[in-house]
């Protein structure tokens, strides 16, 4: 039986472990998401896949989001949200982290404050969903092993899923070489 409120199982054994910790616990839809602080993420989702009470052995989806102009008032900007799966126990969680950015976030530039430590070295499947996310985001993590873009060409000189770039894009179009079938 899968239980997924705000008493969902592993909420005790987390609390437990990390009770100097502020966290935040929500419900939505019979969703349980934990928020914990960027700086004990890793912990987290370390103790989430090491302790046999919660044995979360597989990283379901890691994802970004941009709450820029959301209408309910979050916490920052940024959230790296991570859906973890446990088989024994046919449980899911979802543990979301959020970033807030110190720089302006119409450049490229490495922003200090959207680092988050990887969680390749716990579920190796992090590796394509990180790149993915500080391809699209600007989220970079510490310790991926190849962390480089995924969708976008190397040069590309922005983050296209950040709400501040413009839906046209800046120059793309504009200087897009067309290619037809006849072009050789």
């Amino acid at each position: 039986m899968t239980t997924s409120t705000l008493d969902h199982p592993s909420l005790a054994a987390v609390k437990s472990a990390f009770g100097d910790v502020p966290m935040q616990v929500e419900a939505f839809r019979g969703q349980t998401t934990v928020i914990v602080p960027a700086n004990r993420s890793h912990e987290v989702l370390r103790f989430l896949r090491d302790d046999p009470r919660c044995d979360y052995n597989m990283l379901v989806d890691l994802s970004g989001v941009d709450y820029m102009g959301y209408p309910v008032a979050q916490v920052a900007r940024f959230a790296v949200v991570y859906h973890v799966l446990s088989h024994q126990f046919n449980r899911r969680l979802r543990v979301k982290v959020f970033l807030d950015p110190t720089l302006d976030t119409t450049g490229i530039e490495a922003d200090p404050a959207l680092w988050l430590e990887s969680a390749t070295e716990l579920w190796p499947a992090a590796e394509w969903a990180e790149r993915e996310v500080f391809d699209m985001f600007g989220i970079r993590f510490r310790g991926h092993p190849d962390l480089r873009r995924i969708l976008m060409w190397k040069e590309f000189p922005a983050h296209p899923l950040r709400k501040d770039y413009p839906l046209r894009g800046r120059g793309e179009r504009e200087h897009y070489q067309t290619v037809s079938r006849t072009h050789q």
